[in-house]
C-alpha cells in the first residue's frame, strides 16, 4: 500500500527525489479555457460571469443581484446552526483571531542628527477577495483562516465568492462568513470568479489581492491575474512529514498519515523513523484502520502514489531530510520534541510533540492553516496578517541632510551615467 525506504540504500537520494517529484506542468486545455474566461470577464463583465455561472454551475440567474447573498442570510445561517457546530466555529474563530493579533505590524520612524526623518508606514489593503470552494465541498475553516487575518489587519472590505452548483449552499460556510465579518458574498466560482475579483465588473468591485484555495481552473486563473492583483500563493498538493522515535502509539501516527492522505490522491504523507519495529507497527495499524475510513479509496491512492515509510539512521538524519523536503506540515512525534525544533529550518508549520496532531492546526489551534507546499517553505511563510498589510517607506530629508546625501547620490548617479539624477541632487547642495 505504501512504499518502504531506507536511507541506507545506495540510491536513496534518487528514490527520495522521485518521491518528492510533482508534475506541476499546466494542462494546456485548462490554460486555454481559463484565458478565454478571463478575457470575457475583463471585457464584458457581469454578462460573462452570468453566462459562465449558467454554464458551469447551472444557476439561471438573470442579474448579478440574484447572485449576491444578503447579510441577513449569512447571519441566519449562523443563528440556525446546531449549538455544537456554532460553539465549535466560534471557539475556533476566537483562537484564530487571538493568534493573528500578535502578528500586527506597526509603523515606525527615526530622526537622524541632521534632522532627516526616515521611517516605514504600515497600512492595510483596501479590498481583498476570498475564494471559497462550494457545493458539496464544505470548508468553513478556510473561510476563518483567510478572512480573520484580513480583518485583524484592518482590510476595508472583504468580498467572498463561493460557487453554489444548482443552488446548493453550505450553511457552515455561510455561517463562517458571518462570523468572520465578510462584507459581501457572491455565489460564483471558477476562473470567472477570479476574473471578476481581479478586473472588477459592473457589480463586483476590483480587489487588491485574492486569497483562498480552489481547483485547477482557479489556480490557473490566479497565476494569470497575478500582477493585476496580488495573490496568496498557488498551492500544490497538501503534505505531512512525521518524525517519530517509536514512542508514540502507532495508531496515532497511522491516523495522522491518513488525515493528510484523505485530502486527495496527490497529497503526500511521509514517516521518518530510526526504529524498524515501529515502522512495522505503523504499517500494521494502517492496514487495520484503513477499512474504517469513509475516504479509504482516496487515502489508498495517495499513500500508494506519493506516501512512504522511511527508516533513518537517527533523529539527526531525520531532521536533515526534513529540511530537504521542507514540508507543509511537520510533526515531531518524539519523546523530546523541543530538542529537534531548533534543527528544523524549513517547514510551513511545526507540530511539537505526540499530542499535537496536524488536524488541530487545520481547525482551531490558532496559527494559519494556509501553508507553503511543494518545498516552497524554503522561502515562503504561512498566510498571516502580514499578507494583508503593506509597507510604505517614509523619507523626509532636511537641508543639512540634502547636502550630505546629495553628494553621495551625485557621485553614484554619475557613476551610473544618470546625469539628471545627479543634477537633481546637486541643485539642493549648499553653495
Amino acid at each position: 500500500m505504501i512504499k518502504r525506504l531506507t536511507t541506507r540504500d545506495p540510491d536513496f537520494t534518487q528514490q527520495l527525489a522521485a518521491l518528492l517529484a510533482y508534475e506541476n506542468a499546466q494542462d494546456e486545455s485548462i490554460e486555454q479555457a481559463v484565458a478565454e474566461i478571463l478575457t470575457a470577464v475583463r471585457t464584458v463583465g457581469d454578462a460573462a460571469v452570468l453566462e459562465y455561472t449558467r454554464r458551469f454551475d447551472h444557476l439561471q440567474a438573470k442579474s448579478m443581484i440574484e447572485l449576491e447573498l444578503p447579510k441577513r442570510e449569512l447571519e441566519a445561517a449562523l443563528f440556525n446552526l446546531p449549538a455544537g457546530q456554532r460553539e465549535a466555529l466560534e471557539q475556533a474563530a476566537t483562537r484564530i483571531a487571538l493568534y493573528h493579533q500578535k502578528q500586527l505590524a506597526a509603523s515606525w520612524e527615526y530622526t537622524e542628527a541632521d534632522g532627516t526623518r526616515l521611517g516605514q508606514k504600515v497600512t492595510p489593503l483596501d479590498r481583498v477577495g476570498l475564494y471559497v470552494p462550494g457545493g458539496k465541498a464544505a470548508y468553513p475553516s478556510s473561510v476563518l483562516m483567510n478572512a480573520i487575518p484580513a480583518k485583524v489587519a484592518g482590510v476595508g472590505e472583504l468580498i467572498m465568492t463561493v460557487p453554489t452548483p444548482r443552488g446548493e449552499r453550505n450553511a457552515l460556510v455561510l455561517a463562517a462568513a458571518a462570523l468572520a465579518g465578510v462584507d459581501r458574498v457572491f455565489t460564483i466560482g471558477g476562473a470567472q470568479a477570479v476574473g471578476a475579483l481581479a478586473y472588477g465588473t459592473q457589480t463586483i468591485p476590483q480587489v487588491d489581492k485574492i486569497v483562498g484555495p480552489g481547483n485547477a481552473y482557479v489556480a490557473a486563473a490566479k497565476r494569470r491575474v497575478f500582477g493585476v492583483v496580488g495573490i496568496d500563493m498557488v498551492a500544490g498538493p497538501s503534505e505531512v512529514l512525521i518524525i517519530a522515535d517509536g514512542s508514540t502509539d502507532p495508531d496515532w501516527v497511522a491516523m495522522d498519515l491518513f488525515a493528510q492522505a484523505e485530502h486527495d490522491e496527490l497529497a503526500q504523507s511521509i514517516l521518518l523513523c530510526p526504529d524498524l519495529r515501529f515502522i512495522d507497527a505503523v504499517a500494521k495499524s494502517m492496514a487495520r484502520l484503513l477499512p474504517e475510513m469513509p475516504r479509504q479509496d482516496v487515502i489508498s491512492a495517495s499513500l500508494s502514489g506519493r506516501g512512504a515509510l522511511i527508516q533513518v539512521r537517527d533523529l539527526e538524519e531525520a531532521c536533515t531530510i526534513a529540511n530537504l523536503v521542507s514540508p507543509e506540515h511537520l510533526e515531531l512525534s518524539v519523546a523530546d520534541p523541543n530538542a529537534l525544533v531548533d534543527r528544523i529550518r524549513h517547514a510551513g508549520a511545526i507540530f511539537v510533540g505526540r499530542y499535537t496532531s496536524e488536524s488541530l492546526g487545520d481547525y482551531c489551534a490558532g496559527p494559519n492553516h494556509v501553508l507553503p507546499t511543494s518545498r516552497s517553505a524554503r522561502f515562503s511563510s504561512p498566510l498571516g496578517v502580514y499578507d494583508f498589510q503593506k509597507r510604505t517607506s517614509i523619507i523626509e530629508v532636511s537641508a543639512d541632510g540634502a547636502d550630505k546625501l546629495g553628494r553621495i547620490a551625485s557621485t553614484l548617479a554619475h557613476g551610473e551615467g544618470l546625469q539628471a539624477h545627479a543634477r537633481a541632487a546637486e541643485l539642493r547642495l549648499k553653495k
